[in-house]
């Protein structure tokens, strides 16, 4: 079921628009609806008791989130902020629960995209533990430029500041500028014909993320 065709079913009660690093819900906030994103993308981060701040997921047009609500979840676990200029449909949880139940379409898409999502994150987090920080800077960037499961780019990098690629994967703004060179030199990167100051990710990044 493509992202057209939810938006077909008009299951949303508000649809908002939300700017770049504009807040969509804090980590504690009370749980009241479910969302989707007809554009943009949404970060969820999510915040320790010491303050430190970990990125659980980047999500696309296409992508629900806050689901949690449909479970009982009476406070919102992570932060959900806009990374561009982002549009999302808000469904209240019971009209959400009503919908799930009546319309067969909705719901075996819906499931079907938790249990999806729910497995990349996972593995997202075990790379994330695990891997190297040039690994994880290069899986970020094809997760930015829509690196598609036949290893095409679909897209142009977004235009990302240093700042928040560091934050993203956890390092400091000295080490991505270091690291952003060196995939330049490498080939891993070029200059997108189509925009100005815009890169494009090579496929040969790939290779990073596959190896041992």
């Amino acid at each position: 079921m493509s992202a057209r065709q939810l938006d077909t079913l008009n299951v949303a009660n508000t649809r908002v628009r939300y700017r770049p690093d504009e807040t969509v819900f804090a980590q504690g906030d009370r749980c009241a609806a479910v969302m989707y994103i007809q554009a943009g993308r949404v970060k969820l981060t999510v915040t320790s008791q010491g303050g430190r701040e970990a990125v659980v997921a980047i999500l696309k047009a296409g992508a629900f989130f806050g689901e949690g609500a449909l479970a009982g979840q009476q406070r919102r676990r992570s932060t959900a902020r806009a990374m561009t200029a982002t549009t999302i449909a808000i469904v209240k949880t019971a009209e959400m629960r009503r919908r799930l139940r009546d319309e067969t379409v909705l719901a075996d898409w819906f499931r079907s995209h938790l249990l999806a999502r729910n497995v990349r994150i996972e593995a997202d987090l075990l790379r994330e533990h695990f891997n190297r920080l040039e690994r994880r800077l290069a899986r970020l960037l094809l997760l930015l430029a829509n690196f598609d499961e036949h290893h095409r780019t679909r897209s142009a990098l977004p235009l990302i500041s240093r700042n928040l690629l560091a934050e993203l994967i956890g390092t400091t703004r000295w080490k991505i500028d270091h690291l952003m060179n060196t995939f330049r030199k490498r080939g891993f990167l070029e200059r997108h014909r189509e925009r100005d100051g815009g890169m494009q990710v090579h496929r040969s990044m790939l290779s990073i993320v596959l190896q041992e």
